[in-house]
């Protein structure tokens, strides 16, 4: 039993330590000097007109957003059909439900309207 908890142990300390070591390194090495030319707004090459800072609407995010989620949670479809001879019954039961679970959030996603384009 104290195995288990010393590899927990370890698993903890490398969760804690590789994030403040990725984070830390890149500052220390990252090169110190400021020149007028990288305060410069980069915009494709040319020099800006007008403001730089646009506000755009949110709405695009929300889209693009429902669009991965939906994306994503169809690649799960992929196993299941391919194995779906062999899992069985219980195996159909669980992908319809997980089906109406992405029914549901296409539903309050159009409901809430997150799809509209506007």
């Amino acid at each position: 039993m104290l195995n288990n908890f010393g590899a927990i142990g370890i698993l903890l300390i490398f969760a804690i330590a590789l994030p403040v070591i990725l984070v830390t390194v890149p500052k220390l090495l990252a090169p110190r000097k400021y020149s007028k030319e990288k305060g410069t707004v980069y915009e494709c090459g040319m020099e800006t007109r007008g403001e730089t800072w646009v506000q755009f609407k949110t709405n695009y995010f929300l889209y693009a957003l429902v669009f991965v989620a939906f994306d994503v949670e169809t690649v799960f479809l992929y196993p299941w059909a391919v194995q779906f001879r062999k899992l069985g019954t219980f195996a159909f039961i669980e992908m319809f439900i997980f089906i109406a679970i992405l029914l549901v959030g296409f539903w309050y996603a159009w409901k809430e309207g997150a799809l509209e384009w506007k």
